[in-house]
Protein backbone atom coordinates (compact mmCIF):
# COMPACT_ATOMS: atom_id res chain seq x y z
CA UNK A 1 0.00 0.00 0.00
CA UNK A 2 1.22 3.68 -0.51
CA UNK A 3 -0.56 5.26 2.11
CA UNK A 4 0.61 9.08 2.55
CA UNK A 5 3.99 8.26 0.06
CA UNK A 6 4.93 11.30 -1.94
CA UNK A 7 7.03 11.56 -4.93
CA UNK A 8 7.31 9.53 -8.27
CA UNK A 9 9.63 7.08 -8.60
CA UNK A 10 10.19 6.90 -12.06
CA UNK A 11 11.14 3.78 -12.53
CA UNK A 12 14.82 4.57 -10.79
CA UNK A 13 16.90 3.16 -7.67
CA UNK A 14 16.85 5.77 -5.01
CA UNK A 15 20.35 7.04 -5.53
CA UNK A 16 19.62 7.40 -9.24
CA UNK A 17 16.63 9.87 -8.62
CA UNK A 18 18.36 11.84 -6.31
CA UNK A 19 21.11 12.46 -8.60
CA UNK A 20 18.82 12.57 -11.34
CA UNK A 21 16.90 15.82 -9.83
CA UNK A 22 20.06 17.35 -8.25
CA UNK A 23 21.47 17.86 -11.80
CA UNK A 24 18.08 18.95 -13.69
CA UNK A 25 17.71 21.61 -10.70
CA UNK A 26 21.03 22.56 -10.64
CA UNK A 27 20.86 23.21 -14.62
CA UNK A 28 17.25 24.91 -14.33
CA UNK A 29 19.24 27.21 -11.90
CA UNK A 30 22.42 27.78 -14.29
CA UNK A 31 20.66 28.32 -17.27
CA UNK A 32 17.06 29.35 -16.95
CA UNK A 33 15.42 26.70 -18.49
CA UNK A 34 15.52 23.01 -19.49
CA UNK A 35 13.43 20.51 -21.65
CA UNK A 36 13.00 17.44 -20.23
CA UNK A 37 10.00 14.59 -19.76
CA UNK A 38 6.70 16.12 -18.02
CA UNK A 39 6.52 13.85 -15.05
CA UNK A 40 10.29 14.78 -14.44
CA UNK A 41 9.42 18.68 -14.87
CA UNK A 42 6.39 18.35 -12.25
CA UNK A 43 8.93 16.51 -9.75
CA UNK A 44 11.76 18.72 -9.75
CA UNK A 45 9.92 21.98 -9.74
CA UNK A 46 9.54 22.28 -5.91
CA UNK A 47 12.78 21.16 -4.85
CA UNK A 48 13.88 24.61 -7.41
CA UNK A 49 11.26 26.80 -5.54
CA UNK A 50 12.77 25.36 -2.30
CA UNK A 51 16.41 26.33 -3.73
CA UNK A 52 15.23 29.75 -4.86
CA UNK A 53 13.34 30.10 -1.56
CA UNK A 54 16.63 29.17 0.51
CA UNK A 55 18.36 32.01 -1.78
CA UNK A 56 15.95 34.75 0.02
CA UNK A 57 16.27 33.59 2.90
CA UNK A 58 20.27 34.48 2.81
CA UNK A 59 21.35 32.86 6.29
CA UNK A 60 24.63 30.81 6.14
CA UNK A 61 22.30 28.14 7.43
CA UNK A 62 20.60 28.64 3.95
CA UNK A 63 23.46 28.82 1.87
CA UNK A 64 24.71 25.71 3.57
CA UNK A 65 21.57 23.45 2.77
CA UNK A 66 21.42 24.75 -0.68
CA UNK A 67 25.54 23.73 -1.45
CA UNK A 68 24.03 20.43 0.07
CA UNK A 69 21.95 19.82 -3.13
CA UNK A 70 22.72 21.86 -5.37
CA UNK A 71 26.30 20.27 -7.76
CA UNK A 72 28.13 23.43 -8.63
CA UNK A 73 29.45 26.49 -6.38
CA UNK A 74 28.92 29.02 -9.06
CA UNK A 75 25.50 28.17 -9.09
CA UNK A 76 24.80 28.57 -5.56
CA UNK A 77 26.40 32.46 -5.56
CA UNK A 78 23.80 32.88 -8.68
CA UNK A 79 21.08 32.25 -6.25
CA UNK A 80 21.75 33.85 -3.33
CA UNK A 81 22.80 37.12 -5.15
CA UNK A 82 21.02 37.36 -8.07
CA UNK A 83 17.85 35.21 -7.87
CA UNK A 84 17.83 36.22 -4.42
CA UNK A 85 16.90 40.01 -5.67
CA UNK A 86 15.15 38.95 -8.74
CA UNK A 87 12.45 37.41 -6.24
CA UNK A 88 12.60 39.55 -3.60
CA UNK A 89 8.91 40.65 -3.76
CA UNK A 90 7.48 37.61 -5.26
CA UNK A 91 6.12 35.11 -2.59
CA UNK A 92 6.35 32.33 -4.42
CA UNK A 93 5.72 30.90 -8.26
CA UNK A 94 9.08 31.27 -9.10
CA UNK A 95 8.98 28.25 -12.47
CA UNK A 96 6.68 27.63 -15.00
CA UNK A 97 6.24 24.66 -17.03
CA UNK A 98 5.04 24.45 -20.70
CA UNK A 99 3.67 21.10 -22.22
CA UNK A 100 6.06 20.68 -25.75
CA UNK A 101 3.59 17.41 -26.85
CA UNK A 102 5.02 13.93 -27.12
CA UNK A 103 8.85 13.20 -28.15
CA UNK A 104 9.46 11.73 -31.35
CA UNK A 105 11.37 8.44 -29.95
CA UNK A 106 9.44 6.72 -27.82
CA UNK A 107 6.03 9.71 -27.30
CA UNK A 108 6.79 10.33 -23.85
CA UNK A 109 5.36 14.21 -22.61
CA UNK A 110 7.79 16.38 -22.87
CA UNK A 111 8.00 19.98 -20.96
CA UNK A 112 10.35 22.97 -20.88
CA UNK A 113 10.12 23.99 -17.21
CA UNK A 114 12.08 27.92 -16.77
CA UNK A 115 12.42 30.24 -14.45
CA UNK A 116 9.78 33.47 -14.28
Amino acid sequence: MRHRVSGRKLDRSVGHRKMMFRTLVTDLLKHGHVKTTAAKARSARPIAEKMITLGKNGTLHARRQAAAYITEDAVVRDVFDELADRYRDRPGGYTRMTKLGPRKGDASEMALIELV
